[in-house]
Formats: C-alpha cells, sequence, structure tokens
C-alpha cells in the first residue's frame, strides 16, 4: 500500500491538499501513451492537487481524459483568460475560457479558478475580479485565486477577495518568502511553483546559473549522504510553514517518485533550514521586505 503523503488545510477554502501537488504545465506535447501512465501514477502517488491553464497546450484535455475517472481523487485548479493570440484581460474572455475548461475538463465545476499573471492595472481595466465572483456565484467554480508574483501580490492581497495565491517560491528564488506568510496569515491558501527551481539541468528547467548560486552559497555541505540538489531544495521549501502545497509538473516517473520520495522525507531540520538561509543570505538570496 502506498504511503499517504502529508496533507494540510488550503487556507480558507478548506480543501485537504497534498503537500506535493502536481503541474501539468508542459514543455512539449506528451504522447497519449505517456501521458496516461504519468496522470495515472499521478494520482496512484497519493497526489490530489493538480494544477493546470486553459493555456498549458493540451494539458486540460490530457487530464479530462485520464483523471476525469478518478474525480473524486483530486482537487482541480486551473487558470483563467488565455487566447490563441496571448492572454486577453476582459470579462467576456474569462468566462469563455472557463466554459472552455470544464468541457475539457470533463467536469461541472472547478474547485480552484486563477487568473494567470495580470498586472493590478489589467485585472481593473477588464473587471477580472467581478468575472471570478460570476463564475463563483454561478456554482462552476467553487474558490477563487489569482498566481502573482511582487509588485503586484500586495495590491491584490489588500483587496481580500482570493482564497488562493499561486507564487513562484524556492531557496533559490526568495523574494516572495515573508510575503507568503503575510497572505497566509490573511488565511489565503499558498500554492507554491518553481518549489525545486524547475529541477536540476536535464530535469527540468533549472539554469546553469541557479546552480552556481547554489554551489557559491555552499549548500551541497548541507546535503544528506544520500540526497541530490533537487530532493534538498524541495524540502526547503516544504520547510516554509506556509507553503501549503508545492506544484511540481514531470513527464518522468523517476522525477515523480524522487519528488515523492523528498516529501515522505519531510522538511530540513530546524539547525539545517537557519544555515542554509545564512548562506543564501550571504550571497544576497533573501526575502523582499514586507511593508
Amino acid at each position: 500500500m502506498t504511503k499517504p503523503l502529508p496533507t494540510v488545510i488550503l487556507g480558507r477554502t478548506g480543501l485537504r491538499v497534498t503537500r506535493l501537488g502536481y503541474g501539468a504545465a508542459h514543455r512539449k506535447p506528451q504522447s497519449d501513451e505517456n501521458a496516461k501512465v504519468v496522470h495515472e501514477a499521478v494520482l496512484d502517488s497519493g497526489i490530489n492537487f493538480i494544477d493546470t491553464a486553459d493555456d498549458y497546450g493540451n494539458s486540460e484535455e490530457l487530464i479530462g481524459r485520464y483523471m476525469s475517472a478518478r474525480s473524486g481523487e483530486y482537487h482541480i485548479a486551473t487558470k483563467c483568460g488565455g487566447s490563441e493570440s496571448g492572454h486577453v484581460w476582459t470579462r467576456e474572455n474569462c468566462l469563455r475560457t472557463m466554459e472552455d475548461s470544464l468541457k475539457r475538463l470533463r467536469t461541472d465545476s472547478i474547485d480552484i479558478m486563477q487568473l494567470h499573471n495580470p498586472s493590478v492595472a489589467e485585472s481593473e481595466a477588464g473587471g477580472l475580479v467581478d468575472a471570478l465572483k460570476e463564475m463563483r456565484d454561478s456554482g462552476k467554480v467553487r474558490w477563487i485565486g489569482a498566481s502573482t508574483t511582487l509588485p503586484h501580490l500586495p495590491t491584490y492581497l489588500s483587496w481580500d477577495v482570493f482564497d488562493v495565491f499561486q507564487i513562484p517560491y524556492s531557496a533559490l528564488e526568495r523574494e516572495h518568502e515573508d510575503w507568503i506568510t503575510k497572505a497566509a496569515e490573511a488565511g489565503v491558501g499558498i500554492v507554491i511553483r518553481g518549489g525545486v527551481a524547475m529541477g536540476e539541468p536535464g530535469v527540468g528547467k533549472g539554469s546553469v546559473d541557479q546552480w552556481r548560486r547554489f554551489e557559491e552559497a555552499g549548500l551541497d555541505g548541507l546535503l544528506d549522504d544520500d540526497e541530490d540538489r533537487t530532493t534538498f531544495l524541495l524540502r526547503y521549501t516544504l520547510t516554509h510553514p506556509h507553503a501549503d502545497t508545492i506544484i511540481v509538473g514531470t513527464v518522468n516517473l523517476d522525477h515523480l517518485r524522487q519528488n515523492v520520495e523528498a516529501i515522505h522525507k519531510g522538511p530540513l531540520s530546524d539547525d539545517v533550514y537557519v544555515e542554509t538561509k545564512r548562506r543564501l543570505d550571504a550571497i544576497g538570496i533573501s526575502p523582499a521586505l514586507v511593508s
């Protein structure tokens, strides 16, 4: 029997989600055969939080095809506002893409609908929050959120309308570290993307420059004997007390197993966590100030 993954309540949504989620954005189209195997393996591993978007290629279609028969086993979060020519930030387009997502995902309702990184100005001009509220009031969406970053995050938080924020964060990208805490303390559920710096070169999108910073900070000296860098970074993100679920994408079963094993290994010890932060601070990788 598969060992259950640790879970947490996702802010005020009340959803109980696994600390490891599945990010269904893919750089290249998957073959049907590989997609079937990976999507089934994600659910078999116990992961119950799936994140996608209307403009992630055929991601929603694959989820609908290979996961919808087991819809009771997972919570689905997607994003709205895409088009063939890029994002179109209008109420009408957000409502249109929601309907398209429902069809592709083969579901009657979406757990979390997120704005996909619009600026505050774009949200205001397009009436995007009103569009999200309209989706929620229709019963087709349960909770609303935004995938966002600084400098927009503080304003979005001040509006007190979002149930969930999706925020980039890892040991090598600490800018939002304290803002994650502030948002969580306001009752917002926190979804982390990039929690392993997108993987080591050859595994994900990790850049050579990122790994130079890892080496510059001397983090290799803090790894357990049987631990690789990707596992260490995922555990660093897991140690943040308000990183509710960490979405990691993969099309590789070995990478999926590695991520699951990292979560089972658990957070870093207190002394390693403190020392990691000290070494990162020393080379200028620090959190942004919170006002």
